[in-house]
């Protein structure tokens, strides 16, 4: 395998790519961050029962009190926040009370915190409506009651970092609703901004980023697109190139989402994602190993400047040994889904084939015009 640093620029020398030690064929992405409601230590001490009472089921009029304090024509400042903060604590807590919140007519009024001046008033509304999003059964509620390009807009410009990460989970669990939802969040213009997060964020922002993007563009195929435009597959070749980021297996399931396009395919070549994805085989955990070879299967197919591009990358030698080797996913080694051997020999096979002297010679640079 080569290992010219000047050819292959984003080539790292690591024992194994692992973010998290997970060898199963599932997606790395869990549940996005929870609310996080935290408090200083005097505060606490003070609203440690408010919490107790919120973990327990709301009555109806309890949840209407609350509501009628939102909505009230001059309320005070401290009013909202008491109201707003209940009404999260109360969807983080219990269940139930995510489904008496929003069949109480509680999303609209929420929805509206999310426009307000105040940061603490909006983190509480973009929160609460998180919490509310966790039931699949108020998913579409959400979304008629008009909070996509609110939540957008929190994700743009909310002054709380908590606010635009929750925001950014809001979203993703929206996008969950159907391939619409995630048209329509795409349309309002989540994806640059969640690029954004993705190469500014905390840890915290970043896995949340990803998962929203992976959700986004596996839901609907114009958010691939918008994607690779805003200068996705450089931030996921990037994190995937390097390790102590805790974000390989995460960036390399998104950039697969892109691949799944021309122009996604087109950018990770001119970006230089084929040493990546070649390493990645070679040294990679198991499942790095397989969405890999899976991101490489359809660089390569219908194109022959790419699989020369790949063969002169030295995929070969790893893809064969990942093909003979008796540990590489033995679970999964059955007549149904005998992954990774079955892809790993395609593309070996698919990379073996003849390659015209005339595409040897061609410069990377046409290679999207195919």
């Amino acid at each position: 395998m080569q290992s010219d640093a000047s050819t292959s620029p984003r080539r790292r020398s690591t024992s194994c790519y692992s973010d998290s030690g997970e060898s199963s064929c599932s997606e790395p992405f869990s549940e996005c961050g929870s609310d996080d409601l935290s408090f200083t230590p005097a505060a606490a001490a003070g609203i440690h029962r408010l919490l107790l009472s919120c973990a327990a089921e709301a009555s109806e009029d309890a949840i209407s009190s609350l509501m009628a304090e939102l909505e009230s024509p001059a309320p005070s400042l401290d009013s909202l926040r008491r109201a707003a903060m209940e009404l999260r604590l109360l969807a983080k807590h219990n269940p139930d009370n995510r489904v008496r919140i929003a069949k109480a007519g509680g999303v609209r009024p929420l929805v509206k915190l999310l426009s307000h001046a105040d940061p603490l008033l909006q983190e509480h509304g973009v929160t609460a409506l998180l919490n509310l999003s966790i039931c699949d059964e108020n998913k579409a509620t959400i979304v008629e009651a008009g909070a996509i390009r609110p939540l957008v807009q929190a994700l743009k410009s909310a002054a709380s970092p908590a606010a635009r990460e929750n925001a950014a989970c809001a979203l993703l669990r929206l996008s969950q609703l159907d391939g619409a939802a995630a048209a329509a969040i795409g349309r309002a213009g989540a994806i640059p901004l969640l690029v954004s997060l993705l190469e500014t964020g905390g840890p915290r922002g970043k896995k949340d980023a990803a998962t929203a993007l992976y959700a986004l563009c596996s839901g609907a195929r114009e958010n691939r697109q918008r994607a690779v435009e805003a200068g996705a597959v450089r931030s996921l070749l990037d994190l995937m190139a390097d390790p102590e980021s805790g974000m390989v297996d995460k960036a390399a399931y998104v950039l697969h989402s892109l691949v799944g396009s021309g122009e996604g395919r087109a950018a990770a070549v001119e970006e230089g994602g084929i040493p990546v994805l070649v390493e990645m085989v070679e040294v990679g955990s198991s499942r790095q190993k397989e969405i890999a070879t899976l991101s490489l299967l359809q660089i390569c197919e219908d194109n022959a400047v790419y699989r020369t591009m790949v063969a002169r990358e030295g995929a070969i030698p790893p893809l064969v040994a990942l093909s003979q080797s008796p540990s590489a996913r033995p679970k999964l080694k059955t007549k149904t889904n005998p992954f990774p051997i079955r892809q790993a020999e395609s593309l070996i096979e698919m990379l073996r084939q003849p390659r015209s002297p005339s595409l040897r010679a061609r410069p990377a640079a046409v290679v999207a015009a195919e």
